[in-house]
């Protein structure tokens, strides 16, 4: 592609994703699924106008709004927020794991379609989207939330088991040639999660020096430059790129300088973030969804129960309501850009030809159900027994603890 050409694209798909988001927002629609859908109308699966005949033309730009959605969720915690969970966080992560990917591999097994198959399928079904749970906590408004935390933390225990999943998938799928290769490649992307973690925890000094800087202008390109490198370093060593960005916005997050990084990063943030679902939007080829939609529906249901179910127990486990139980569940319940990574694999592998529509389909679904839901959990709270929940607690002026936004 020439260059005039794919700066057309590139500004075309910047124009279309804002204008369909724009009228979908006017009936209260979120922008996560509309600049999907821009992407679905605007790509080379729809008749009319193709903005982009190759989806891999905007890989790079798209893999940016990933990078910057996690170095953004990195930046609004810290490392001790994390630590203080300790145990709680792991069993909750844990128990989202179990839940979700062992009913994936369950559904995988009774599609029939292959011992392969249902390995990959309980990575698409059990892991949530990182890019669209981090969009949806900055939209609702839900960052200072209780619960946040609680999330956060399904968020980070999903990243780490990637790293082994993906590794211990690829000999399996064809592309190691032996255990041992595998276990090197996830021996690699512990020890780099162990590294990044280190210096969080006690090599923030170091990197404060680096961006200590009163020039705005410097400062962006310097946090830009250590957000990219980290998540390309870490997608070298197989852990996820949006793991490193966010392990980056974790250390940066104890500067001094966290405030105004929190500040310039907003528009860098929103900008690539809806090229990157514009760009998952131009891989849907809606003409491949009719022989599998019911298995995506199917598939669906399962992953609503499943979530419901998790974020119910974890919520018990941190000792919060009902409330945040729903906003667990359903916050979480999206999937997106590890299940486009893991369709990608079957395509090489050459898997069953319908997993490619299927993941497609299942994706698209939770992508547009995830963020409706999450947004009117308040009205679907009532659903689960309020009995199994404690009462708000008490604060130390004996008045009780404010229900948190929803």
């Amino acid at each position: 592609m020439a260059p005039a050409d794919e700066l057309v694209a590139l500004g075309g798909s910047f124009l279309a994703a804002g204008v369909v988001a724009r009228l979908g927002s006017r009936i209260g629609l979120p922008t996560i699924p509309l600049f999907m859908l821009a992407g679905i109308i605007f790509g080379p699966h729809t008749p009319g106008l193709a903005l982009v005949q190759d989806p891999t033309d905007l890989k790079v730009v798209a893999t940016l709004g990933l990078i910057f959605l996690l170095f953004y969720l990195g930046l609004e915690f810290s490392l001790d927020d994390i630590v203080q969970g300790g145990g709680r966080l792991l069993a909750a992560g844990g128990l989202y794991l179990l839940l979700n990917v062992g009913g994936g591999l369950a559904f995988g097994f009774a599609l029939g379609w292959g011992s392969r198959e249902a390995l990959l399928l309980a990575g698409v079904i059990g892991i949530s989207s990182s890019a669209i749970v981090t969009k949806l906590l900055v939209e609702l408004g839900r960052l200072g939330n209780p619960e946040s935390r609680l999330i956060l933390g399904v968020i980070v225990v999903e990243d780490i088991f990637l790293a082994l999943y993906l590794a211990l998938l690829q000999p399996i799928m064809g592309g190691a040639s032996s255990g041992g290769e595998a276990v090197l490649a996830a021996g690699k992307a512990f020890a780099f999660l162990i590294a990044l973690t280190a210096v969080a925890r006690w090599g923030s000094r170091l990197v404060r020096k680096l961006v200590e800087t009163r020039d705005d202008e410097l400062l962006v390109v310097l946090f830009t430059g250590l957000a990219v490198l980290t998540a390309g370093v870490a997608e070298k060593l197989g852990v996820s790129d949006a793991i490193g960005a966010f392990m980056v916005g974790l250390i940066l997050a104890s500067t001094k300088a966290a405030g105004r990084i929190r500040t310039l990063v907003h528009p860098l943030r929103d900008a690539f973030a809806a090229l990157f679902f514009f760009a998952f939007g131009l891989s849907i080829a809606p003409g491949d969804l009719g022989p599998v939609v019911l298995p995506v529906l199917a598939a669906v249901a399962l992953t609503l129960v499943l979530n419901v179910i998790a974020g119910a127990v974890a919520a018990r486990l941190h000792d919060h309501g009902r409330q945040q139980a729903v906003n667990i569940g359903l916050t979480v319940l999206s999937r997106g850009e590890f299940a486009l990574v893991l369709a990608t694999l079957a395509l090489s592998a050459g898997l069953d030809d319908r997993l490619g529509p299927f993941i497609a389909g299942y994706v698209f679904v939770l992508a547009i159900a995830g963020p409706l839901l999450a947004g009117r959990s308040g009205a679907l709270t009532r659903l689960l027994p309020a009995r199994l929940f404690p009462s708000p607690r008490p604060a130390a002026d004996g008045v009780s603890e404010p229900v948190p936004r929803r």
